[in-house]
């Protein structure tokens, strides 16, 4: 029998979860909750000091709560049960606090959206799902906090063109009565003019080599392969490339963890001395080529190993992964002091913390948070820093 417990969700918390002190005095983080909101939760997880669990009745609701979109939105997009403007609302407050923790009190701005927070996403991994009632596979998603699968008949996070090709692969697989159990996941991406490039991940085969996609962002034309990284959500991704362009005053530009070069081949003028480094080989392959149509040295290396690239008559751009930026390349730049830094991340736990070491030396002059996948707690944060003037 699953125990189930009564609980009053006190605020969120940056996994997404609402938390609650229980009777004893253990916390607990709970999904498909809002903050106010009592209610029942079964649990997933019991430690001694903390449980986790999901809400299975809603005693008194919040007036933010909607009615989900899709049945499987637990697995997909957990926040589809709030009110999108009280999401964004929720997002920002969610980065007050990150910096707040950091002892850097500031007002952390609405977070910005395009409006569009359905049929966004251009990258999805499905499971395979073997139906007994059918006798046939279903595309499916695991079930949040276990290994069970859910079956779909909707998802709509994804675009419209990535649901109907998964459909597609799954029929195909239906029409040879092939098995679920044959089969890892199905992997799909689409450009913004919707061509479609798909993976079938057989278990024990190596993965099959995926035919490559291009978007064009903010003019530029991108390459790049669908299995590696790339932007999910293009349209709020050029929103803030706008906004990296307006605060470029040097004509140096030194753009880390570089990825494919998609930041500063992006904001960085034909005449700029633009440097971009990446480390991991696969994307700077896609760096180099993207770099072939002007001006611009890719270099292969870790970013906290390049240190003589870095100079005062810069702005450097940072886009580290969640873990944030490497202490050695902190240390770098609070002695190397360029004129300025711009810091995207797609964690702002990690990123108040790496702020807040070089806050000694620069000053916040903007900071912006958005909404890259809408219905879920995932938030990218934008920080400008400049270089403090010395009296």
């Amino acid at each position: 029998m699953i125990k189930t417990l009564s609980a009053k969700i006190e605020k969120l918390v940056p996994g997404g979860q609402g938390i609650a002190t229980l009777e004893n005095g253990k916390k607990a983080f709970i999904w498909s909750v809002l903050p106010g909101e009592e209610v029942v939760f079964y649990t997933t997880k019991n430690k001694k000091s903390y449980c986790e669990g999901i809400a299975t009745e809603i005693i008194k609701p919040s007036s933010h709560r909607v009615s989900p979109k899709d049945d499987c939105y637990l697995s997909t997009s957990p926040w589809q049960i709030f009110d999108y403007n009280y999401e964004l609302e929720q997002k920002s407050l969610l980065v007050q606090e990150s910096f707040r923790q950091n002892k850097i009190d500031l007002k952390v701005p609405l977070t910005i959206s395009d409006g569009k927070d359905y049929y966004y996403r251009n990258k999805m991994e499905y499971s395979l799902y073997w139906d007994n009632d059918q006798n046939k596979i279903l595309p499916a998603f695991h079930q949040r906090g276990s290994h069970r699968k859910i079956p779909l008949t909707q998802s709509s996070i994804e675009r419209p063109e990535i649901f109907q090709a998964v459909q597609t692969i799954i029929d195909n697989l239906n029409a040879k009565n092939e098995e679920a159990r044959k089969y890892q996941s199905i992997l799909i991406r689409c450009n913004q003019s919707g061509e479609i490039s798909s993976a079938l991940f057989e278990n024990g085969k190596p993965h099959p080599k995926m035919k490559n996609l291009s978007d064009t962002i903010l003019c530029k034309k991108y390459s790049y392969s669908p299995n590696g990284f790339f932007q999910i959500n293009i349209p709020v991704y050029e929103m803030v490339l706008e906004e990296i362009k307006k605060h470029i005053d040097t004509k140096v530009i030194l753009d880390l963890y570089a990825g494919v070069g998609t930041i500063g081949l992006s904001v960085a003028d034909q005449d700029m001395n633009l440097t971009l480094v990446e480390s991991n080989e696969a994307a700077f392959s896609e760096l180099s080529e993207n770099c072939n149509t002007r001006l611009a040295k890719p270099v292969l290396d870790k970013s906290e190993n390049v240190p003589g690239y870095i100079q005062p008559d810069q702005t450097v751009i940072l886009d580290p992964p969640r873990a944030g930026c490497d202490e050695k390349l902190l240390e770098t730049l609070n002695q190397k002091l360029p004129q300025k830094v711009i810091y995207l991340s797609c964690n702002p736990i990690t990123q108040a913390r790496d702020i807040a070491k070089l806050i000694q030396n620069y000053e916040i002059t903007k900071i912006q948070p958005y909404n890259f996948f809408p219905h879920t707690p995932h938030i990218e944060n934008l920080v400008v820093l400049s270089l403090r003037t010395k009296n």
